[in-house]
């Protein structure tokens, strides 16, 4: 049993991260290298801080009240969480007991073992989608997008509630094909209850800065109001019973 997990931070009282009020952690690495990542300090596996279950949950503890006011819970992210299976697995596992609702934000680009252990014990799962042209998915992450898909069929088998997300990136994942392709692959998802389209930003920058790396969008500029509601149209449009919010 892995009574312990690499953590890059966490954020209390967060909303943004799955239903209600949530404690957020944010698990250290990642084997993607997207373009626009604003967190290239997660990447790496050795960084961070070991942090017990047991600390973990007393942190939990303090906010109790909050997640069941508000119908919240516990979410992890990243970086990528599913780098640490088995500690998602037992620490998942350990918020269930208590009662406590449990979140996977991720990429989904793990293979099928690993993500068993990572759904055994999600309530939730908010799964990335970057891109839905395999080539351009490389480009984008440096990996491919098949496991991703899988991964999303997999939590759908399960009968586990799915929110996907993507980042609506100007000259990326903003053409008409793109989204049609995420419409058309949502559609099928029987058990999505949100499509959200992300904008773009730069926040960033400045950790890549930090670390002394060239970040390779600088010359790209988020997507204005109009541009997000034409994508969120476009993907309206083409199934007008999925769950679209931005």
């Amino acid at each position: 049993m892995t009574r312990s997990g690499r953590i890059h931070s966490y954020e209390t009282l967060g909303t943004l991260d799955g239903p209600g009020i949530r404690t957020v952690f944010f698990l250290q690495g990642c084997p993607l290298r997207c373009l626009y990542c604003h967190n290239p300090d997660t990447w790496d596996l050795s960084g961070g801080k070991s942090w017990s279950i047991s600390s973990l949950m007393n942190i939990i503890e303090k906010y109790r009240f909050y997640y069941e006011a508000s119908d919240g819970g516990v979410t992890v992210s990243g970086g990528e969480p599913a780098l640490q299976p088995e500690f998602v697995f037992d620490f998942f596992k350990a918020c269930q007991q208590k009662g406590i609702h449990t979140a996977l934000d991720t990429s989904g680009l793990v293979d099928s073992k690993t993500a068993e252990l990572c759904l055994a014990h999600a309530d939730l799962v908010l799964l990335d989608l970057k891109h839905m042209n395999n080539p351009d998915h490389i480009k984008l992450t440096g990996q491919n997008n098949q496991q991703a898909l899988s991964f999303a069929r997999l939590a759908e088998s399960k009968q586990i509630p799915l929110w996907i997300r993507q980042v609506l990136l100007p000259g990326w994942t903003d053409t008409k094909k793109q989204l049609l392709d995420l419409a058309d692959f949502c559609s099928t998802l029987s058990t999505l209850q949100k499509l959200e389209v992300l904008p773009y930003h730069r926040l960033g920058i400045h950790k890549w800065e930090k670390l002394n790396l060239a970040y390779p969008l600088k010359d790209i500029a988020p997507p204005t109001e109009k541009q997000v509601r034409q994508a969120v149209q476009v993907l309206k449009t083409a199934h007008p019973a999925l769950p679209v919010l931005s």
